[in-house]
């Protein structure tokens, strides 16, 4: 059987500057308590389920909507109001660097694909610089869904970073 080479998809990068520590994003991002403080987008709750943060380790957590317009939009689209989500950790660079690639295989009627994510870790004398760059989804209204997903998760995680 032939190997099909997956054509090089568009990248689009977020970034965010918190009044933080490296040290403290970090964690954030690394541990299961941090990670289900803020991972998910507004409406849904993450639950990691295991953790194994190094090189080619995995994060295995599930997703549920919680609020009752994200349960809506699930049943509406005919997909579970829990999903499983693997993620596979590609590159570590403690304080600096993490890239981890991860299957969208919850979508209805497309095949799944593997969304690669980098995240790159600066300190400023602002605080903690956060680039977050990921691989489009297979189409623009998709894409858009991701990047407003990751907006609100990085808003949830200023919250943690820069309480009020």
């Amino acid at each position: 059987m032939a190997s099909q080479v997956q054509p090089a998809r568009r990248r689009v990068s977020i970034e965010r500057t918190f009044n933080a520590t490296v040290q403290d994003a970090w964690e954030l991002w690394t541990t299961k308590d941090g990670i289900e403080s803020w991972w998910g987008p507004e409406g849904f709750a993450v639950k990691v389920r295991r953790l194994d943060f190094r090189l080619g380790g995995e994060l295995l957590y599930a997703m549920s909507a919680t609020a009752p317009d994200q349960i809506d939009f699930m049943r509406k689209a005919g997909m579970p109001l829990t999903t499983e989500s693997l993620v596979t950790y590609t590159e570590v660079v403690p304080l600096k660097r993490l890239t981890f690639t991860q299957m969208a295989d919850f979508i209805p009627g497309v095949q799944p694909y593997q969304v690669a994510t980098t995240v790159e870790f600066d300190a400023t004398p602002k605080g903690v610089r956060m680039v977050l760059t990921l691989d489009a989804m297979h189409d623009e209204q998709w894409t858009k869904m991701a990047v407003t997903g990751w907006e609100q998760e990085l808003g949830k995680l200023g919250r943690l970073l820069n309480p009020v």
